[in-house]
């Protein structure tokens, strides 16, 4: 591994502010962090956009930004709210953590650490370094860089790609969904995951009192989670084949419960992941993977509660089908849709339509301008599975004819082909923490058990 002096970070969301925070607490190397939204800047799109009464899906003693500091979250919530190891804390809370993180970081640093109110627009290599360019026309110099795109925007479904605003909103995030809404009016919500689990609070906490339909290929909802109790571990690896892993997980569902099943898997699940053939992989996300996600990425109980009351007094409708077409219909949408085993379309008349399908992990889709460039151009290329970017373990970038990319990396959920849980704040805080320790070459103590 070259000597890297100065690195350049291209995005400033949760990945790429983890990431910088652990090079400045443990190395001596310059970083400049460079963020098109400064309203965003620590806490990306998860933090950075969340309203009041959004929750985070992990307990507080999981939430910690160090692998070696476990406590590190829960401590400061307790010290700042009074909340404990066991609380849901709101994303908001947990942006102005991140936040202070950021503030106290760069009052240490000092000149070491440059943030960039600016978009990267390319990337040029050079014989011994890294050319980015700004789209002020700024050019920054560098050793390597590290792209930590967070979660690009969902794409949207062929029905809506020409339908604005305010009858189809395309991204939620940051959005006042319920503007303008009565309630007599009709909202269609697009996916039953996280997203569409936010979206149904924003509604409700906006006074929105007409109809939601949630609606997905499978209608499967986010479970939630339970208390937390002390359980024997899994101490070995199960099986990477599918048919393997789901009878492991049944199995131990009957012994200890089948979120603890679930839970116990995170320390094998990358290993399980990189272990599997390409076509396991492949036959995993057509039918495992909504299951596992619901499972998986849970919802905190209050929320589940909530969510529970919107479907028990008809204002929440969760429905299994596919999307036929959509037409405009005055001042809303008529949308054709097909129940999940039926033959039979139905229409239904809306006055806004929410994509909540989640975020977009095919490059390919992407209209990004520095990702479209630097795949346009063979820098980069999507993995094999269109989930995310082609890198190796480490987290450099895979070029177009296979070479590693030493001095571009890519940190955060869009390698999801190399590692697949790496969504959730314990993956990201451990992948950013092990990019930083490569590229300085520290040697660091971890906690125990992590």
């Amino acid at each position: 591994m070259f000597h890297v002096s100065h690195l350049v970070i291209v995005g400033g969301g949760f990945s790429g502010t983890l990431l910088a925070i652990n090079l400045l607490r443990y190395g001596t190397m310059r970083v400049t962090l460079v963020e098109r939204r400064p309203e965003r800047l620590g806490k990306g799109v998860a933090f950075g956009s969340a309203l009041p009464d959004h929750m985070l899906n992990v307990r507080a003693g999981n939430m910690s930004a160090f692998p070696d500091q476990p406590g590190h979250f829960a401590q400061w919530l307790a010290e700042t709210s009074g909340g404990s190891d066991a609380s849901f804390a709101t994303r908001a809370t947990y942006g102005r953590y991140l936040s202070a993180l950021l503030d106290k970081t760069r009052a240490e640093a000092g000149d070491r650490l440059d943030v960039i109110d600016d978009a990267a627009v390319d990337i040029r290599m050079t014989g011994d370094g890294c050319v980015v360019e700004l789209a002020s026309g700024q050019m920054l110099t560098a050793d390597a860089v590290a792209l930590a795109p967070g979660n690009l925007p969902p794409h949207d479904l062929p029905p809506f790609r020409d339908k604005t605003p305010p009858l189809y909103v395309s991204e939620p995030w940051g959005a006042d969904i319920a503007e303008g809404l009565t309630p007599s009016d009709k909202i269609l919500l697009l996916g039953t995951g996280l997203t569409a689990v936010d979206c149904a609070q924003t509604l409700d906490s906006a006074g929105f009192r007409g109809s939601i339909l949630a609606l997905s290929r499978r209608g499967l909802v986010p479970h939630s989670h339970a208390p937390a109790t002390p359980f024997p571990a899994l101490r070995e690896r199960p099986a990477a084949h599918c048919a393997g892993l789901v009878r492991t997980i049944r199995q131990r569902a009957d012994a200890v419960g089948w979120r603890r099943a679930v839970d116990e898997l995170r320390p094998f699940t990358q290993d399980i992941w990189r272990a599997t053939s390409p076509v396991e992989r492949a036959r995993f996300l057509r039918h495992a993977r909504p299951y596992w996600d619901v499972h998986r990425h849970r919802i905190a109980p209050q929320v589940a509660e909530r969510i529970a009351a919107m479907q028990a007094s008809g204002r929440l409708r969760i429905a299994a089908g596919r999307i036929i077409g959509a037409q405009d219909a005055g001042e809303g949408l008529i949308v054709q849709w097909r129940p999940r085993g039926s033959e039979q379309v139905q229409d239904i008349r809306v006055a806004r339509v929410v994509n909540c399908t989640g975020p977009l992990a095919d490059l390919g889709r992407a209209d990004d301008v520095l990702l479209r460039r630097l795949a346009d151009r063979g820098a980069i290329r999507p993995d094999a599975l269109a989930i995310g970017i082609d890198t190796n373990r480490q987290g450099h970038a895979i070029a177009r004819d296979g070479s590693a990319q030493e001095r571009l990396l890519v940190v955060g959920p869009m390698t999801r082909g190399a590692h697949w849980e790496i969504v959730a704040v314990p993956d990201i805080r451990r992948h950013s923490w092990d990019m930083a320790r490569a590229l300085t070459g520290a040697q660091w103590v971890e906690a125990e058990g992590l």
